[in-house]
């Protein structure tokens, strides 16, 4: 299960967030943003203790969607201390979606080094 934030506690949660945050903005009734659930935590698990994933139903945050400018869903956007530093939207596939965020993770990681 991904941990939810809400409009009240995004800034707490993500932007103050000493590590990185995967924020995957989502609607219930979105079937690609259920469909991505399991690579999401997934690759929580694999970058454990390097990255914090948070979720966000769009539906329930509008102010929150309409800060960020969300077109689509599902939208992922990677925070490093409270900056915007990756957006992923229009996804191609599961296997597509893993490398791209291993990718990202890794250059995040190189980065700070």
């Amino acid at each position: 299960m991904v941990p939810t934030v809400n409009q009240k506690t995004f800034s707490k949660a993500v932007l103050e967030s000493p590590q990185p945050v995967l924020v995957h903005f989502w609607a219930p009734w979105c079937g690609l943003c259920r469909a991505i659930n399991p690579t999401l935590i997934k690759f929580q698990y694999e970058w454990d203790g390097n990255l914090k994933l948070m979720g966000v139903n769009a539906d329930q945050n509008l102010t929150l969607a309409n800060t960020y400018r969300l077109t689509t869903l599902p939208t992922l956007i990677f925070f490093e201390r409270g900056t915007v530093i990756h957006r992923l939207e229009g996804f191609q596939g599961r296997e597509e979606l893993s490398r791209t965020l291993n990718k990202i993770m890794v250059g995040l990681l190189a980065q700070s080094a």
